[in-house]
């Protein structure tokens, strides 16, 4: 007689509700999903300097491992609504703190303070080397495309690299830089070899990730500027364009510039001429939103 191995009750995901008592609505049922952990790691490291112990990244990312161990979530999963509404870190200065406030899809998930780091004010935008903060590292100004693409390998580093990957890169950099051709050794150049090489390799394996591209992309760049939304129009269409559904990764290129250009507006004290009030870019935008 067969002896019957008991059948194991699968495990339940890890919800947002679970994790974060403020989440209210749909977002409280949903799993808490690797890529959405790679949006809000990025956003914190975007906006402060680095990811912040005890913060929501971390949270997200303790969560959304265990939710990929047990089988309930894919390693490249998303939540729609991280996708479409995106992640938001955002940084107020009061006298002597910095108020650190953090949501998902609109609704707060924590508000925490640091103490002030001492930088007297926001970067030129010509300027592209930041001076050394304190260990909060927040305050130091606007975010650059070069740090925006650099966020990329925190997001989809493991994405091998496509033409539509190559082709955003540039036009970051063109943005960023001024200068029309591509630069020879630089973060574009790297980015359309290796979307060629991708083309002619078979195995996932041996084929080059976009982290292997945009690591350290800011420090290559001959010179850089701050993310705004003139910047997002140029990188979404190159994105889309070559692609061959005429979309944009959820978590890629474009979606870094425009969630670093997001960031840049929300800073009341930077103040850029074309900037707009109604702004709506996200953390997990697709396409152009004007």
């Amino acid at each position: 007689m067969s002896q019957e191995q008991p059948r194991r009750r699968a495990q339940e995901p890890i919800r947002y509700g679970d994790v974060f008592a403020s989440v209210e609505n749909e977002l409280a049922d949903k799993p808490v999903a690797p890529k959405d952990a790679a949006l809000m790691q990025a956003a914190e490291n975007l906006t402060l300097g680095k990811v912040q112990k005890g913060a929501a990244a971390s949270a997200m990312q303790s969560a959304a491992a265990r939710n990929e161990e047990a089988g309930v979530v894919g390693h490249d999963s998303m939540n729609e609504i991280v996708a479409e509404q995106g992640v938001n870190v955002a940084a107020s200065d009061l006298p002597g703190r910095l108020v650190v406030t953090e949501s998902i899809g609109g609704q707060v998930v924590g508000q925490y303070s640091r103490r002030a780091p001492l930088v007297s004010g926001p970067l030129a935008p010509e300027n592209k080397n930041k001076p050394s903060s304190d260990d909060d590292g927040a305050g130091s100004g606007p975010i650059t495309i070069g740090e925006a693409l650099e966020a990329t390998a925190l997001t989809v580093g493991d994405k091998p690299v496509e033409r539509s990957d190559a082709a955003a890169i540039q036009a970051a950099e063109v943005r960023a830089t001024g200068r029309t051709t591509t630069t020879p050794g630089g973060v574009a150049a790297a980015a359309q070899s290796a979307a060629t090489l991708n083309a002619r390799t078979t195995r996932a394996e041996e084929k080059m990730k976009l982290a292997d591209v945009v690591s350290g992309a800011s420090s290559k760049l001959p010179s850089d500027k701050p993310a705004t939304r003139a910047d997002v129009e140029g990188v979404t269409v190159a994105e889309m364009r070559n692609d061959p559904l005429l979309t944009t990764h959820p978590a890629g290129v474009s979606a870094t510039v425009a969630a670093a250009a997001r960031l840049n507006f929300s800073d009341e004290n930077w103040n850029e001429k074309d900037q707009v009030q109604s702004l709506t870019y996200s953390s997990g935008i697709s396409y152009p939103l004007y």
